[in-house]
């Protein structure tokens, strides 16, 4: 004998329910087999929505019962031929009528008991085993149907459901001692309790259906159709590099069910285990694929860890106080209480000092539970021995599942460790003696976060999801975009990094994508999106609420760096290239690094000096190994380096600067490079790397430029008075030249003081050579004291700022 079942997905449609015959008459041919089939996909919870409505006397229901009842009957007329619709066309109307009574009888009573529920969410089951039935009969299939209420007893207590397992079994192991050969289809879900009065063996009961059925008439195997391949690592849905588990032990799926994992319902096994009936989960669209098999635990599906899974419809109960500590019998008091009540409890713990008791139990469960043990402490709570419970709201549990766990050391640590890496809050944590479980309560916006993560951690090929938000697709932006595209490949292979853009904005539009941009498709992509708003762009990256994300900055807006400090506080990692937020005033400074440290994120700033050269990165080396920084001497303006090495008297001023804005070399206002105060800005953060407290005011700035150039109103009006003054700079060309040196814009820190200024230097000087748009960085420190460490190399341009921001996103990779 084969014993089936078909989830509702699997009954959805018409066309679904063909495919469904096809496989059962596959089995058929083998051996005698019986289906046990749920409701068409939505029907229950239509069904359990209705009596919702009836009893809140809201005449809707009405219309659902209608579109119910026309989508059972538009599938008898799409399955069956005309002239053999008459009998199955009248029981489905019988039954519908049925259903109008009860409904009108909970109307009219405006209440809904648990028996009348039961009664209602069953007719669900019913409806489709008829109509399948009928259907096989069209086909000319030998065929009973048979209904399972008259075979399954239970005992129904609230929502707890107990099967009376000895009638039961009785029950139908006379019926099949009669009728042994041929297709046998019965409804799931579906029972009587020990009164007569039909029931059921509560949401996802026709997986139980079809357990009972397999323990009473003691098969091989039970197979469980559904419309995924098996059980998996995780919920797909969430997670999507989730895969199907070929192999797992019964008590392995115990625990996976029990936890959230919505393949199996949790009490399908009590009657395979004992009898070692193997389960087989597959799917009704790839009925080919072998999904997975569950039976006793064997060395062959071995591993460390098996599943991770988690339960979200929970709340945490916590009661708390000294008159707890060392009360015998306080604990069995707290768990009679809930018993009593008829509660189940899913999570325990309770410190070691005795001073608290924490229990999860389903959220509709919650108030109830707090009310009957606040009354049953009453006493203790009036003397103040023990606080009121409180009740945790927006929380979930997170479990990691594994036969082996308990003979594999570390395993704790590692699931904690990843978890707070990523800024996940853990508020409690349970594992039973046998340790198959790990089970740790997380706010509920966290469980797509921490699931991705501790599956990243534990089951696949080591390798770390990058998440990207940029903001500023310009010159330096669209070149990081290229090297992302262009790297991606390698990024994966070589530093197992897979880099994603979820979200990219301008000044005018932005766009997200939680499953990753199109890097080839960008521009298009971001030209058509919705109007750019700093703060609707960071709650996004909030809500997306996914590890390893990083917020990255290509502007020099103010404004954007002014959100770091939320995005850091969020645990969002930021790496910029603008030099505002690093320079602002020393307090804000020291916030972001705080901020930083305590969410466990990283905020990287190398571009800020140097384009994508190792200044900082050097500079810190130096600091944390203990040397001390005495002076530091920089060429640190890749544009004024560029303009004054292509000055030479004869080609004027302002063409030389015209020229370094056509090759990206200066801001689009050329004043925030010639006025010296970018050069400020860099050997001010600098000085605070090295550990000095400085702020912009601070630095002395010798301009080279006139007042009344730097207040002009614009770049119109800058380069017109550029055009005059050219008289000055070949005066100060002149100058240098007949000296035999070289005009170069120095910063320096020296003593606790630093300033920026033009400078000539001769040709013993190690920046006499420099040439281009180089940047070049002289430290001088207690191990280097007269032979500086040199930092040397290109300092501006739009390629290599992006690759010294490329380089900071792989250091946080790497972490």
């Amino acid at each position: 004998m084969k014993i089936l079942k078909f989830g509702g997905s699997s009954m959805a449609t018409p066309q679904r329910i063909r495919s469904v015959a096809n496989i059962v008459l596959k089995h058929l041919e083998e051996d005698s087999t019986i289906v046990i089939f749920s409701a068409f996909g939505g029907v229950t919870n239509d069904l359990l929505h209705m009596a919702e409505l009836a009893a809140k006397e809201d005449e809707g229901y009405k219309e659902i019962l209608e579109k119910n009842e026309k989508r059972h009957i538009d599938a008898v007329r799409d399955l069956i031929p005309i002239q053999l619709q008459s009998s199955i066309l009248s029981k489905v109307k019988t039954v519908f009528n049925r259903l109008e009574t009860l409904y009108e009888g909970v109307f009219l009573l405006n209440e809904l008991s648990n028996k009348t529920k039961h009664v209602i969410a069953g007719f669900g089951e019913i409806l489709c085993s008829i109509i399948v039935a009928e259907y096989f009969k069209s086909l000319k299939v030998q065929s009973s149907y048979l209904d399972s209420r008259e075979l399954i007893v239970c005992k129904n207590n609230n929502e707890k459901v107990q099967v009376s397992y000895d009638i039961t079994y009785k029950n139908i192991q006379n019926y099949f001692a009669g009728e042994s050969s041929g297709l046998f289809i019965t409804p799931g879900f579906v029972a009587k309790n020990d009164q007569g009065v039909p029931s059921t063996l509560g949401r996802g009961g026709s997986d139980f259906t079809a357990a009972i059925f397999a323990g009473a008439l003691d098969v091989e195997e039970l197979l469980i159709y559904t419309d995924v391949n098996g059980m998996y690592t995780a919920n797909p849905g969430i997670v999507p590099q989730a895969y199907p588990l070929r192999n797992i032990s019964y008590e392995e799926a115990m625990e996976l069910s029990h936890f959230g994992a919505k393949v199996l319902y949790p009490p399908t096994l009590q009657p395979l285990v004992e009898k070692q009936i193997k389960i087989i989960i597959k799917n009704t669209f790839d009925p080919e694929d072998e999904g997975t098999l569950i039976s006793r635990s064997s060395e062959e599906n071995f591993r460390w860890v098996t599943g991770i899974t988690h339960i979200d419809n929970i709340r945490i109960l916590n009661m708390e106080g000294s008159g707890m500590v060392g009360i015998p019998g306080f604990s069995k008091r707290f768990f009679e209480v809930l018993y009593l009540e008829n509660i189940n409890v899913v999570f325990i713990t309770q410190a070691s000092s005795e001073h608290s008791i924490c229990v999860a139990v389903k959220e509709d469960e919650a108030l109830m539970a707090k009310e009957a043990l606040d009354e049953a402490f009453a006493i203790e709570i009036g003397y103040k021995k023990i606080k009121p419970v409180e009740v945790e709201e927006n929380v979930a549990i997170v479990a990691l599942v594994g036969d082996a766990m308990k003979s594999h050391h570390g395993l704790s640590g590692k699931m904690f460790s990843a978890l707070g890496n990523n800024n996940i809050n853990i508020r409690a944590i349970a594992q039973g003696s046998s340790e198959r479980n790990i089970s740790a309560v997380i706010a509920k916006k966290d469980i797509k976060k921490a699931l991705n993560t501790l599956h990243e951690q534990f089951f696949e090929v080591p390798s770390k999801e990058l998440n990207l938000y940029i903001t500023g697709v310009g010159n330096v932006g669209s070149k990081l975009i290229l090297q992302l595209k262009k790297q991606e490949k390698y990024l994966l292979e070589k530093l197992r990094l897979k880099v994603r853009v979820l979200g990219l904005s301008n000044s005018r539009k932005m766009i997200f994508n939680e499953e990753g941009i199109d890097l080839d498709n960008w521009k298009t992509l971001l030209d058509n999106g919705q109007t750019s708003d700093r703060k609707e762009f960071f709650e996004t990256v909030n809500n997306f609420n996914l590890r390893n994300s990083i917020f990255v900055d290509n502007t020099a807006s103010a404004e954007i760096a002014s959100w770091y400090k939320h995005y850091l506080s969020n645990s969002v990692s930021v790496v910029t290239c603008n030099k505002i937020a690093c320079s602002d005033d020393f307090v804000k400074y020291l916030e972001l690094q705080d901020q930083a440290r305590e969410y466990g994120a990283s905020f990287l700033y190398e571009t800020n000096v140097g384009a994508g050269l190792p200044i900082i990165d050097t500079l810190k080396n130096l600091v944390a190994s203990g040397d001390t920084i005495t002076k530091i001497q920089a060429v640190l303006s890749g544009s004024l380096n560029f303009v004054f090495n292509t000055y030479n008297g004869t080609e004027p001023f302002f063409k030389v600067v015209e020229m370094a804005m056509a090759e990206g070399y200066t801001e689009p206002d050329p004043r925030i490079d010639l006025s010296g105060v970018d050069v400020a800005r860099k050997i001010l953060i600098l000085s605070r790397e090295s550990g000095s407290a400085m702020e912009l005011k601070d630095i002395e700035n010798e301009s080279f430029l006139s007042e009344e150039s730097l207040d002009a109103s614009g770049n119109e009006e800058f380069f017109k008075l550029l055009k005059g003054e050219e008289a000055r700079f070949k005066e100060i060309y002149n100058s240098a030249e007949k000296d035999g040196k070289r005009l170069k814009y120095v910063a320096q820190l020296e003593n606790g003081s630093a300033k920026v200024g033009l400078q000539a230097v001769g040709s013993t000087h190690p920046f006499f050579e420099l040439r281009g748009s180089d940047n070049i960085v002289l430290f001088f420190t207690s191990r280097y004291p007269e032979q500086p460490l040199i930092v040397k190399g290109a300092g501006a341009g739009a390629d290599v700022t992006a690759s010294g921001i490329f380089a900071d996103i792989i250091r946080i990779g790497k972490k």
